[in-house]
């Protein structure tokens, strides 16, 4: 390929993603927001473009949807069709998608209606229920570049094991939506499709690199997506948008023939888990997709069923409320004090916890991400001599240290998780609430520090990033002053912070639990959303 053939593909790309999506679906000019207008998330309800059914229908959580298309009172039809338009919306406002499956999306679901019409029940339990997907799982017949066009053109010939569980219970999949390049940048933007937006602030990430899952959600063009998390790729969008989502142990749910930037790179497994506006459609997609066994069809899932599970009426939670390296912005800060305080007024015991072993477990991780030299990423890119970003400048420069160095990277890891584990189990723990990110939210390209979320990579720990309540106030959240940096990183990211930029814009924090308590850390999360 000649140098300038990548942009070529490129744009071809592009241009397809925009044909796929039917003329009615198309934005006209004299109602599209302008480029000045950052906030879209009530562009749906205030232009005239919906019918009163399709906002009833995209504003409905999951649990609910089902209680229709279950029952016949909505056909999956229907519904399918409305996210459709929602979602065909949401891309040409964030640029957030990367395939549709728009015709055989509709099929599917034309499908479903003459099952429950011939027999009178659901096919499954996510019966015409729409669920988003990022670029990562493979569908048969589409493509999963992973923003590299050395894989645009390149259709996979077969289907994540996920995708057959879902359709299996009845699930509609109808588009898949944009990563960062090999889903290793904490935002998502590449040389493929280019850089995904979040829709409540334009000028701001939707994080990475589930971004594109993170952004179409909160504009409400999914009611239930699914991404991955290998240092916090499901948590970090989810912040930066304020949704829901859950980061499971290893082997909890099927992750089996998913696409890979780092394909073999095993010292820290990639995990997939759920993302949606409401913290149900969250346990109800992890309930289904556990109960369907996945354990038979992927060789490296555990076979434990979701499990009902009663937490104490008074937990015993430890904040940490810094992590040592990057100390929370002025928003997230107030968040945690505000939680700590109104869950010591609900009778829950609080206790301070020390980051002791986060710097290690941070450095770890990126020696495991750059354990192959950046070999994986450069052969990619070489494929259609298409450069390398800036934000994967450090894949560029990296050396392959060998694999006697990475085996001892195992050990100490090993060292770290057992030292953990046991001062977790001296102090009784239930759980922990940190920041998921030094910010609430972040002007594009000034993401840094994954380690909040990298660190429980490492443990496995189970771990739900939740909204708390909290929106930043850029009269009260002003930079901090005086203070002295904790490290240079932190001196960057409190001389970046820009209150009038994310005015307005939603605090999260992260909920963590032990290791494969799923079920547990979702129950703690709705006590903890009940205190607040």
């Amino acid at each position: 390929m000649t140098k300038t053939e990548w942009q070529t593909i490129s744009a071809a790309k592009q241009q397809a993603l925009l044909a796929s999506i039917p003329r009615e679906w198309m934005i006209d000019a004299n109602i599209l927001p302008p480029i000045s207008q950052l906030d879209v998330t009530s562009w749906p309800e205030r232009s005239g473009w919906f019918t009163k059914e399709e906002l009833e229908i995209t504003s409905t959580p999951a649990a609910l949807i089902l209680e229709k298309t279950t029952s016949g009172a909505w056909t999956a039809e229907s519904v399918t069709r409305a996210f459709c338009k929602r979602a065909a919306a949401a891309h040409q406002l964030t640029n957030c998608l990367s395939e549709t499956l728009f015709p055989e999306a509709i099929k599917a679901a034309q499908a479903l209606d003459i099952h429950f019409a011939t027999t009178g029940k659901p096919l499954g339990p996510l019966h015409g229920l729409p669920i988003s997907l990022k670029d990562n799982f493979n569908i048969a017949g589409k493509d999963s570049t992973l923003g590299f066009t050395a894989w645009v053109g390149q259709p996979a010939t077969h289907n994540s094991t996920l995708i057959d569980v879902l359709t299996n219970a009845g699930a509609v999949l109808y588009v898949k939506t944009n990563v960062p390049t090999a889903m290793m940048i904490a935002e998502t933007v590449n040389n493929v499709f280019g850089r995904t937006t979040n829709p409540f602030n334009r000028l701001t990430s939707s994080g990475g690199s589930s971004g594109g899952e993170s952004a179409l959600i909160a504009f409400g063009g999914s009611p239930l997506g699914v991404g991955t998390d290998i240092g916090g790729s499901l948590r970090i969008p989810a912040a930066l948008t304020g949704i829901f989502t859950l980061k499971p142990s290893f082997g909890r749910f099927p992750n089996f023939q998913t696409k890979s930037g780092l394909a073999g790179q095993e010292s820290v497994t990639s995990v997939n888990g759920p993302m949606a506006r409401e913290l149900a459609s969250i346990a109800l997609w992890a309930e289904v997709v556990v109960n369907s066994q996945p354990w038979i069809n992927d060789p490296k899932c555990i076979p434990i069923p979701w499990r009902q599970v009663e937490v104490r009426k008074s937990l015993k939670i430890g904040i940490m409320w810094n992590d040592g390296m990057v100390r929370p912005t002025p928003p997230v800060r107030r968040a945690l004090k505000e939680t700590a305080e109104k869950l010591r007024a609900a009778g829950h015991e609080v206790v301070d916890w020390e980051p002791i072993g986060h710097e290690q477990a941070a450095k770890i991780l990126a020696h495991f991400f750059l354990s192959d030299g950046g070999e994986s990423v450069k052969r990619l890119l070489a494929m259609s001599d298409e450069p390398i970003r800036p934000e994967m400048d450090v894949y560029g420069r990296a050396v392959d240290h060998g694999v006697y160095n990475l085996w001892q990277l195992h050990k100490e890891r090993n060292t770290l998780q057992k030292d953990y584990l046991d001062r977790w189990n001296a102090l009784e723990l239930d759980a922990i609430i940190a920041p998921t990110a030094p910010f609430a939210a972040v002007e594009h390209s000034k993401f840094r520090h994954v380690a909040y979320t990298g660190v429980y990579n490492i443990l496995d720990y189970s771990c739900i990033s939740f909204p708390c309540n909290v929106l930043v106030d850029q009269e009260i959240d002003i930079p901090a002053t005086g203070e002295t940096p904790l490290t240079k990183e932190d001196s960057l990211v409190q001389s970046e912070y820009n209150p009038n930029v994310i005015h307005g814009m939603p605090v999260s924090l992260q909920l963590v639990g032990r290791r494969l308590e799923e079920e547990k850390v979702v129950k703690m999360c709705d006590v903890v959303l009940q205190a607040l």
